[in-house]
């Protein structure tokens, strides 16, 4: 399953710090964010429980930029 969320990110290359923890958090099979459409793309694994992986994600990513924002 796919899901797309609304972002806030300051710059690209935070942009990228962000989409390459969310790649790296379990159940998580692919992510893609984008700094231009303040977007992130989050593909899950099947049987994944999405609220519980994206706080998870939440939390790579402000471990790589504290200043990010991801509405879920």
């Amino acid at each position: 399953m796919k899901k797309t969320y609304g972002i806030e990110v300051d710059c690209a290359a935070c942009a990228q710090k962000m989409e390459d923890a969310a790649k790296k958090v379990a159940g998580v099979v692919d992510a893609t964010v984008s700094f231009m459409s303040q977007k992130m793309k989050v593909e899950f694994a099947d049987d994944a429980d999405h609220g519980a992986i994206m706080q998870n994600v939440i939390k790579a990513c402000k471990a790589v930029e504290e200043d990010c924002e991801i509405f879920v």
